[in-house]
């Protein structure tokens, strides 16, 4: 959650400090779930039907029909509707109703990967915590009504269409990797393809990428600027996009993507990864740490202290900064 307050600090100027909170437990206009790659994400609830049509397309994390899968998601359904539990009294229900200890001890697991399933399905989303316990709910019964009326296949264009309009220049390879998880290019092929004309094939770093086709011109139009950036921890655009070149050197990739599926805060310097960074609160105040991978110039690092100083302001601590 730390992660995706910074996220929407890096692309907003002043965000209330409780933005993404208020916006989760108190307007519920974001749902958070377990959606592409089988990973946590704040959805709108806006537009719930649209990724939960999709994400219901989706054959892995459990979500295959297996017997068990579907005994665990019809006790979460049961137990979910017009009640908010805490995971423990999620999975005493799931076994009281399959009369399994075995399932319940799956639904008890910290990683959640059972669950994911009836996530994907609409059976499930994350409630308010009481303190560091988490909750769930079923989202019919935390956001109300969602109109589950269009296909799956129109659910799964409108989320390749989010997809390019957030990050194109984007490949195969990219997008197939963004939703499913390791590259699985028949997937990324799919989901273009099922935009038909309105995605188009430009010649990106080499090779072939695709773009919106309403978006084209005023991606020809725009000019480069020079920007600095410092990125969270699972970043979006980070997750999406920078495994490849040109957006990140080979020999760096080890230092971002790391064992556990973790990803590394990072530098992003002319819209290229050209570092990582670190933080934490010590003794009241931020003390974050710049690794350079490359030379930054004088201008780049005026421009990184002064998103480390908006960094230590959103915490409301004094800034320690140190480059490495």
């Amino acid at each position: 959650m730390g992660s995706a307050e910074l996220s929407v600090l890096a692309r907003v100027e002043q965000p209330p400090r409780t933005a993404v909170a208020d916006a989760l437990w108190r307007d519920r206009s974001l749902v958070k779930m377990w959606a592409a790659r089988g990973t946590l994400h704040l959805l709108p609830a806006a537009e719930l039907g649209t990724w939960l049509g999709a994400l219901g397309t989706l054959r892995k994390f459990g979500n295959d029909g297996k017997p068990d899968t579907m005994r665990i998601c019809a006790a979460v359904e049961t137990a979910l509707r017009g009640r908010i539990l805490s995971r423990d009294e999620l999975a005493d229900e799931v076994g009281r109703s399959t009369g399994s200890a075995r399932l319940a001890g799956w639904v008890r697991s910290s990683w959640g990967s059972d669950l994911k399933a009836a996530s994907f399905r609409g059976l499930l989303c994350f409630a308010t915590p009481e303190g560091n316990v988490v909750r769930f709910t079923a989202p019919d019964t935390w956001v109300g009504g969602i109109d589950r009326s269009g296909t799956p296949e129109e659910a799964l264009r409108a989320v390749a269409r989010r997809f390019l309009g957030a990050y194109a220049p984007a490949t195969e390879e990219s997008i197939a990797r963004w939703w499913v998880g390791p590259p699985r290019t028949a997937v990324g092929r799919g989901l273009l393809a099922a935009l038909g004309p309105e995605a188009v094939p430009v010649t990106f770093a080499g090779g072939t990428a695709w773009v919106l086709a309403a978006d084209l011109d005023e991606m020809r139009r725009a000019e480069a600027s020079p920007s600095y950036w410092l990125l969270p921890a699972f970043d979006p655009w980070v997750l999406a996009m920078a495994r490849d070149e040109p957006f990140v050197r080979p020999e760096h990739l080890r230092e971002v993507f790391r064992p556990a599926g973790r990803i590394a805060p990072v530098v992003l310097a002319g819209g290229r990864i050209a570092g990582r960074w670190t933080h934490r609160v010590v003794k009241g105040a931020v003390h974050l740490s710049i690794i350079p991978f490359e030379r930054i110039t004088r201008q780049g690092r005026a421009a990184l202290a002064e998103e480390a100083n908006r960094i230590a302001t959103h915490l409301d601590r004094p800034l320690r900064l140190r480059w490495d």
